[in-house]
Formats: C-alpha cells, structure tokens, sequence
C-alpha cells in the first residue's frame, strides 16, 4: 500500500508560483507513474499533469509552459512547481499513483491518492 501526503499549498496573488509536494511512503516509488489532479468547487476532478517511471511528463493543456511536475526517486517525492497562477487554478490538488508504465490522464487508473491540499489564487 502507497500512503501520499502532500503539501505546499496557499493563497497566492494571480501571477504568483506555488510548489506542491507529495511525500509517499509503504512503497517501492520508482515503480510507480505519478500524477497531480484538482478539483475546483462544484467540478469534476481534472487531470493537471503526469510523470512517468522514466521521468517522461505530460500535462494538460491549459497548465503547459506554467506548471512543472518532477520527482526525486531518493526523497520518493513528487513536485509540482506552478509558475504564472491564476484565479482559474483555484482548486484543491491531489497527488495519485499508478503502478503502470505510460501515460494516463484518467483518475480512474489511479489506485492511490493523497488527501488533497487546497491551492487559492486571488485575482
């Protein structure tokens, strides 16, 4: 069983940055792909951005070019630097894992998920 606890979340200006963190433990993390998700009030949940086992990365379009997902396999952590925020991104951001190789954007191929930290961009 993976445990997922994250991190860093706040309430920032529009154009301000933000780095999430998820800390996981009880598993072997680099077998894992990676992946961060929000869900603004009244919304579904919506994928924001992927890494892979390899360190391969995918993201949605709307955060490409402002937000940065990596992972550090020695901390079994994963990042989500955001960069350019705006009142849009307001939600709260859930880290995932998935012991699968490739890409996937779908919540439903994750088995393990954090409890979520809230993110609030004022405009």
């Amino acid at each position: 069983q993976v445990q997922l606890v994250e991190s860093g979340g706040g309430l920032v200006q529009a154009g301000g940055s933000l780095r999430l963190s998820c800390a996981a433990s009880g598993g072997t993390f680099s077998s894992y792909a990676m992946g961060w998700f929000r869900q603004a009030p009244g919304k579904e949940r919506e994928f924001v951005a992927t890494i892979r086992i390899g360190g391969g990365t995918y993201y949605t379009d709307s955060v490409k070019g402002r937000f940065t997902i990596s992972r550090d396999n020695v901390k079994n952590t994963v990042y989500l630097q955001m960069n350019s925020l705006k009142p849009e991104d307001t939600a709260v951001y859930y880290c995932a894992a998935r012991y699968d190789v490739g890409f996937s954007d779908d919540p439903r191929r994750y088995g393990y998920w954090g409890q979520g930290t809230q993110v609030t961009v004022s405009s």
